[in-house]
């Protein structure tokens, strides 16, 4: 059974950071692009940040540029998603997803492309 693990989600001052970690299991996702979306109570889950399989090329949405880095660990079958200078607007839940494909790029920062997800951690940014 696959399964992807969120973890790092907090209460932060803006300003502050977090470093979001995403453990999967069940199968390697070495081979595969993974990504970072988030969802704020009544909006749409949105695009956060994204990376391919072998960690060469990286996608960040405006809103984060410059202030996320995401990063992965394939000998550790783990994500990372290091937020910085963090905003109130920046809270939300924050999903970790991965492509079912291997090797397959398609469109990274749509969510329909990533077939696993985790269930999310809540990440909170008081001003």
């Amino acid at each position: 059974q696959v399964q992807l693990v969120e973890s790092g989600g907090g209460l932060v001052q803006a300003g502050g950071s977090l470093r979001l970690s995403c453990a999967a299991s069940g199968r390697r996702f070495g081979n595969n692009k993974m990504g970072w979306f988030r969802q704020a109570p009544g909006k749409e889950r949105e695009f956060v940040s994204a990376i391919n399989w072998s960690g060469g090329s990286t996608y960040y949405a405006d809103s984060v540029k410059g202030r996320f880095t995401i990063s992965r660990d394939n000998a550790k079958n783990t994500l990372y998603l290091q937020m910085s200078n963090l905003k109130p607007e920046d809270t939300a839940v924050y999903y970790c997803a991965a492509d079912a494909r291997p090797y397959y790029s398609g469109d990274y920062f749509r969510r329909g492309e990533y077939g696993h997800w985790g269930q999310g951690t809540q990440v909170t940014v008081s001003s």
